[in-house]
């Protein structure tokens, strides 16, 4: 089991840039793929962004390609999401979430862990 916390959110300009963490406790952080989702008031929970256990794969939401970036560093287990070009509809609760598999899974059903979210507002 992994536990997750995230970190990095707050209160932006349209324009402007985050970086978001996420810890992971335990030592099989390298095993598990991780993932970065988001949920607006009144909206589904939808994916942001996804990486690999080994950090050699990657994908993105049609929404962020090109202005956000996942990446990981193993040795402090710990994921990033490096948010550029923010717009005020990138406004929600972020979350990053844990999986293992043999493919990229890019549902957040398909994640078994979660963190408890980070806010990121974005103003107009």
């Amino acid at each position: 089991q992994v536990q997750l916390v995230e970190s990095g959110g707050g209160l932006v300009q349209a324009g402007g840039s985050l970086r978001l963490s996420c810890v992971a406790s335990g030592r099989t952080f390298s095993t598990y793929d991780m993932g970065w989702f988001r949920q607006a008031p009144g909206k589904e929970r939808e994916t942001v962004a996804i990486i690999r256990s080994t950090g050699g794969s990657t994908y993105y939401a049609d929404s962020v390609k090109g202005r956000y970036t996942i990446s990981r560093d193993n040795a402090k287990n710990t994921v990033y999401l490096q948010m550029n070009t923010l717009k005020p509809e990138d406004t929600a609760l972020y979350y990053c979430a844990a999986r293992r598999g043999a493919r990229i899974y890019t549902s957040p059903r398909e994640y078994h862990y979660w963190g408890q979210g980070t806010q990121v507002t974005v103003s107009s």
